[in-house]
């Protein structure tokens, strides 16, 4: 199975640290040309694109917020007059995840999480699409999350948008089959990132213990299932959920 992405152009948003950050690693070590997206840690973003290039790939870093569509096209158009079209869209960008009880909640809460797991999809989606159309292939693949199985109390608002982020990867993969382009959904459990710095080692060792595989998984496992879908190793393969958290949820 070959995972080269020698002459392809990816665009990973969010990916100035954490998960993103190893998938754009990832991506471009297989020969990737990747546009780093940030918001706000132009240094990180940096650093993950001086890491793609050691390892022998081609970066650039692109500041763009993805709830917003101006910005959104002009990274696209950016990322096309640099390198062309994009060929695989990672979306993955994410914003703060509250924990509220049902009493918290408000509609706002819901909205907030929606904007990142609904909104920014659909617009990253359709800023890339007519070129994807037209060449009658690409990649979209999205980072969803193993909590719309799990139910995790205090964390409707999230758990409702990753719901309604995988109904959204499953009808786009239908409707873009004809064009030659997969649509998918990589589902990690809990994999601890700088967003988690100050989690109590109680918390995390009780995450552990409660996966089949008695452990937490890294960065890695994440871009490695990434790094598959985009590639022509996945050509057959659209609409599906990859769960990457050591069995902790089944289908």
């Amino acid at each position: 199975m070959t995972r080269d992405l020698t002459g392809k152009t990816a665009l990973v948003t969010g990916s100035s640290r954490g998960l993103g950050a190893a998938i754009a690693w990832k991506l471009g070590a297989l020969g990737a040309r990747v546009c780093v997206n940030y918001h706000g840690s132009p240094a990180k973003a940096d650093s993950v694109c001086s890491a793609i290039r050691e390892a022998g790939g081609e970066a650039f870093a692109h500041r763009a917020d993805i709830r917003d569509e101006p910005a959104i096209h002009g990274m696209v158009s950016a990322i096309k007059s640099q390198w062309g079209p994009v060929d695989v869209l990672v979306v993955n960008a994410t914003g703060p995840q509250p924990f509220l009880s049902i009493e918290q909640q408000t509609w706002q809460s819901y909205l907030d999480q929606l904007e990142f797991f609904v909104k920014s999809p659909l617009l990253l989606v359709k800023a890339c699409l007519p070129e994807m159309k037209a060449r009658r292939s690409g990649r979209i693949i999205q980072i969803g999350s193993e909590v719309f199985e799990m139910g995790n109390p205090r964390f409707a608002n999230y758990v409702a948008a990753k719901g309604a982020q995988y109904g959204q990867t499953r009808s786009w993969a239908r409707e873009l089959a004809p064009w030659g382009i997969t649509v998918n959904l990589v589902a990690p459990g809990w994999i601890p990132t700088e967003r988690h710095d100050g989690t109590s080692a109680e918390d995390l060792a009780a995450y552990a213990n409660s996966v089949p595989m008695k452990r937490q998984g890294i960065p890695r496992d994440v871009a490695e299932a990434v790094a598959y879908l985009a590639s022509e190793g996945a050509n057959f393969v659209t609409g599906q959920k990859i769960a990457v958290n050591g069995g902790n949820t089944l289908e």
